[in-house]
Formats: structure tokens, C-alpha cells, sequence
């Protein structure tokens, strides 16, 4: 029995509603449809393909690798439909939606302040961003843009450079006036230091002393996630950190926060990428974007 294009878009579209809703009820809520009728559309794919999709007990579904491999190239073909039919009817004007994911911090200070102008430029794109610490999987469709820091794992994915960022240490006047002020690296065994949970093997902190890199172990009674969150227990007294410069605003012009070892500073710098599924079939909303981030955050690289 032959199954036309109408149908088989239908049946990609219920395949990737069910994998992002976890269920036959989120999909067909989303769709508009009968759990049972989700539930049909499954069978007949699978029946099709003649492979199992789909591993579902009384708790949840959980996609096989075969369904995984299948989830992948369905949100592929749908982007790319969409793209297609949204291009004709907007004379090729960028449209449609844009899923970008960006780490806490460097989100909110570094891509946030310029999606109002981008969408003013783009009126026909909806910016949908997900600030979160975690890393998600761009290949297989949970996003259409990351921003990522530091060194990128290889990867078939395309990515662009976007800018770097220097990383300071620093502590609030009141916990210095408390505590004193490290003179040198290994003074600060005798500081709260605030450290990064993730991302690190141990918690240890760069530095360089005449012109010998090494690095220095430093303990604290907080970790955390996220630099924003670091910098602000920093502003609290609470201890001293070493955080990306791009975190600390105005805080240390402010004289809110007061940078510390700058001699012993090595100059490291995090550069920053935008990583997406590139290729001759990317969809303009997403060139669009990438481009636009390109032009506009070397502006805003730090140190």
C-alpha cells in the first residue's frame, strides 16, 4: 500500500510530537488528536519500517536507537518543509522559529541584550531561547543554535566564533576589609574561595608568575553553576571568585567588587561559538541569526 507525502509529512510530525511530549496523550494534545489515533500512527510506521521506534511500558516512552536515527531526520525534513513553503510565501524574507540555547550567565548579559534589535530587523522570526547550563544536542534536533564556551568536541556540526572573554578574580570591600587582601596566589589557602561545580576536574585556578603558567588548588564552602551566581555571592561578602569578565557588568567600575592578583592574571580567555547543523539546505532564519550574532558580539568581548 503506497502512502502519500501528505500522510508521511502527517505521520514525521506525530513521531516528533510523541519524543518531545514523552507520551501518546502530550502528542496528541499538541496535534489535536486521540491518544489512540497517535498510538495508530506509531504502529503503522513501525509496522512500515519494519523496526521498533518506540520502547513503551506504563511509565514512559523511550526512543530505540533506530528511533532516535528516525527522530533526527524527521525534524530534518519537517525544518526543511517549513523553511520551503514559508521562503515561497514570504518572497524569501527569514522566517519562522528559531530554538537557541545559551549558557545562564553568558546568556542573559551576552545574547539577551541583542534580541530586541534582531527581531526588529527580523519581524518575521520568533527568537525562542532556553537559558540553561546543560548541554543539549543540537544533532539531534533539541536545538537549532548553542552558544558554547571553550573547546569544542568534534563533532559533524558547524560552528562560527563569536567573541572571547577574560576572567578576573574578585571580592566584594567588605569581605577584603574582613579578611584582608591576597598579595599572592597562595594566599588565598587562607580564603573562602567560590568554585565552579561543573567543568572541572579539580577546583584549581590559573595563574602566572614570571611567565611560569601553573596552577593553584583553591577551596571555598560554595559551588555553583553558573558565574552570575558566583559573582553575586562575591557581591554578598560571602568570598572571593574567579568568574568570566563578561559577569561582573558594572561591578567592579562601581567599585562593587575589586579585582584581585591582577599580576599574577595568565590572560586566559574563554572564546564563545555558535554551533549549528550547517550545510547548503540551513534555513535562512537560522543563517540570518548566526550572521547577525557574528556582527555584533565581537563588539562586546571583554579585556
Amino acid at each position: 500500500m503506497t502512502i502519500s507525502s501528505v500522510d508521511r509529512a502527517r505521520e514525521l510530525e506525530v513521531f516528533c510530537a510523541v519524543a518531545a511530549g514523552g507520551s501518546f496523550s502530550a502528542a496528541g494534545r499538541t496535534l489535536a488528536l486521540t491518544p489512540s489515533a497517535v498510538s495508530r500512527t506509531l504502529d503503522r510506521i513501525e509496522a512500515r519500517l519494519g523496526v521498533r521506534l518506540l520502547l513503551r511500558t506504563t511509565r514512559a516512552l523511550t526512543l530505540t536507537a533506530e528511533g532516535q536515527a528516525y527522530l533526527s531526520a524527521a525534524r530534518r525534513i519537517l525544518t526543511d518543509l517549513d523553511e520551503a513553503e514559508q521562503s515561497i510565501a514570504d518572497q524569501g524574507s527569514p522566517r519562522g522559529r528559531i530554538r537557541v540555547s545559551a549558557a545562564v550567565s553568558h546568556g542573559r548579559f551576552c545574547i539577551v541584550p541583542l534580541l530586541g534589535e534582531f527581531v526588529r530587523r527580523y519581524p518575521n522570526i520568533l527568537v525562542d531561547i532556553n537559558l540553561s547550563d546543560g548541554i543539549v544536542d543540537v544533532a539531534a534536533g533539541q536545538a537549532d543554535v548553542a552558544i558554547r564556551g571553550g573547546p569544542l568536541a568534534d563533532s559533524a556540526l558547524t560552528a562560527r566564533r563569536l567573541s572571547e572573554n577574560g576572567r578576573t578574580i574578585v571580592a566584594s570591600p567588605a569581605y577584603l576589609a574582613r579578611w584582608g587582601v591576597p598579595e599572592t596566589p597562595e594566599d588565598l589557602h587562607n580564603h573562602n574561595c567560590l568554585n565552579f561545580s561543573f567543568r572541572r576536574a579539580e577546583p584549581v585556578w590559573p595563574f602566572r608568575r614570571d611567565g611560569v603558567d601553573y596552577a593553584l588548588k583553591v577551596l571555598g564552602a560554595i559551588e555553583a553553576n553558573s558565574g552570575e551566581t558566583l559573582c553575586q555571592l562575591a557581591l554578598d561578602g560571602v568570598g572571593i571568585a574567579r568568574v568570566g569578565d563578561f559577569s561582573l557588568g558594572d561591578a567592579i567600575a562601581e567599585g562593587r567588587l575589586v579585582p584581585l592578583l591582577e599580576a599574577f592574571n595568565p590572560g586566559d580567555r574563554e572564546v564563545f561559538h555558535a554551533v549549528f547543523v550547517g550545510g547548503a539546505n540551513m534555513p535562512a532564519r537560522i543563517r540570518a541569526f548566526v550572521d547577525y550574532l557574528v556582527e555584533h558580539m565581537d563588539d562586546r568581548s571583554r579585556r
